[in-house]
């Protein structure tokens, strides 16, 4: 628990402003800064609470050596003026759920969930199935829900269900979980580590201060997931659709440790991408107990998450799917594979200077990319380069609208842009809301 402290809070995204009502709630000196105007309506709740808003683009005036520690939004880089003289004035820069982290009750189980693709899948499925068999189960992370948000609700004993992104991992320190899963490692978000190197070092702290008395639950098909975790301490249980592991795929059924939980003919979401989500998810629910007839009995409803290959309409026999979620190519890819349908791409965002290389070998069945966003561009000269047929549009309703125009009967049109949506919107959700709204008035 933090109290009587002076802090400085960098971003008023929501994870800035739940832990800026977090501290309000002890006797804390709080200031919450944004470079961006801030809607009428949060600064009122934030004043209430004798919380001061600083808007400014120049947050490095606000670091002072009076200030006890700094919380910063997750996306804002480690070379960011404001924290850079942080650091060199010796004052601790943490992040929302480091802060949250002190506010637990006692022996309350966390289970972080990190990866660089099937996170919010799996953490979604890991806390459906945990609700089966218990009621203090709690949901919060990258998902959208900052942990910040529901420490008060929980009490000693609860179960609380993480999705834990890299940049959630740069600024963790005593934060510490029960369970860790490593869904897989690949390389994105390198514009935000510089190398891969750094990228793989920070998703290996998911594994901080592990003993032999936690469990890390492991991808034995990566390679970079086993080099990366030889040396931690913690019990492994690994995973796998194609070589034998703890949990393993055998005559199309998942087996966990030799006991046959579900045939996959009953997972109502497909690919191997997604059984190994699954996978992990009923490691996690075996491990507290859920019975297989409740697994089975959710994993054969299930469609999926929002935003991450969903479904939304079909027009004229055009299939509309948002994969708004699909913010880096290895994401792109897994929804490309998912159909086998002639498909037309949207592609388009903020430009993270990654290439678009490692796509080419998944175009079989792409027929037509329609670029937008800052990296119109770059992708469409990346289509063209590969054969693939290309139109450049300024934003996303001139996307979906084209790519209606230009379909034929039975055709997938995709929203799986592989690149964030900061450079029009606020997060990849706004990106795919308005994406759906858009598909459902096409008529």
């Amino acid at each position: 628990m933090i109290t009587n402290k002076k802090i400085l809070i960098l971003g008023m995204a929501r994870s800035g402003v739940s832990a800026a009502k977090l501290l309000a709630n002890y006797p804390n000196e709080i200031v919450i800064s944004d470079i961006k105007e801030q809607e009428a309506s949060i600064l009122t709740e934030l004043e209430d609470l004798n919380i001061k808003v600083v808007i400014t683009n120049n947050q490095e005036e606000l670091i002072e050596s009076s200030l006890d520690f700094v919380i910063k939004n997750p996306a804002i880089r480690k070379d960011n003026a404001a924290v850079v003289k942080a650091k060199s004035l010796g004052i601790p820069v943490i992040n929302e759920m480091e802060l949250a982290f002190h506010f637990l009750p006692k022996d309350v189980d966390i289970i972080g969930i990190t990866g660089s693709n099937g996170k919010t899948t799996t953490t979604t499925i890991t806390f459906e199935l945990l609700k089966l068999a218990r009621k203090d189960v709690f949901l919060g992370g990258n998902i959208g829900i900052p942990l910040s948000s529901v420490v008060s609700e929980m009490k000693e004993g609860s179960i609380l269900v993480l999705e834990i992104s890299d940049h959630q991992l740069c600024d963790m320190y005593d934060f510490k979980t029960n369970i860790s899963a490593l869904t897989n490692l690949s390389e994105v978000h390198l514009d935000f580590h510089g190398t891969y190197e750094n990228y793989k070092a920070v998703k290996k702290k998911i594994f901080n201060h592990h003993t032999s008395q936690e469990i890390a639950i492991l991808n034995r098909e990566s390679k970079d997931v086993l080099e990366l975790t030889k040396d931690i301490s913690s019990k492994k249980i690994y995973f796998s659709t194609k070589e034998k592991a703890d949990i393993c795929l055998v005559d199309n059924k998942i087996f966990y440790f030799e006991e046959e939980v579900i045939h996959i003919s009953d997972i109502k979401i497909k690919g191997n991408h997604n059984y190994e989500n699954c996978m992990v998810a009923i490691a996690i629910a075996k491990h507290y107990g859920v019975k297989n007839e409740d697994i089975k009995t959710f994993l054969s409803t299930f469609n999926g998450v929002e935003h991450r290959i969903e479904y939304v309409r079909t027009l004229k026999g055009r299939k509309f799917y948002n994969d708004s979620k699909a913010t880096n190519n290895e994401s792109t890819i897994i929804a490309l594979e998912s159909f086998i349908e002639d498909t037309i791409l949207l592609m388009g965002g903020l430009d993270r200077n990654i290439p678009f290389d490692s796509i080419v070998p998944h175009l079989k069945h792409v027929r037509r990319i329609v670029s937008f966003g800052e990296t119109k561009n770059k992708i469409s000269e990346f289509a063209k380069a590969n054969g693939v047929e290309s139109i450049i549009v300024d934003n996303l309703k001139e996307a979906v609208i084209n790519a209606y125009q230009k379909s034929k009967e039975g055709d997938v049109i995709l929203l799986s842009p592989a690149c964030a949506s900061w450079d029009q919107y606020k997060d990849f959700e706004v990106r795919g809301n308005e994406f759906k709204e858009i598909v459902n008035a096409l008529e």
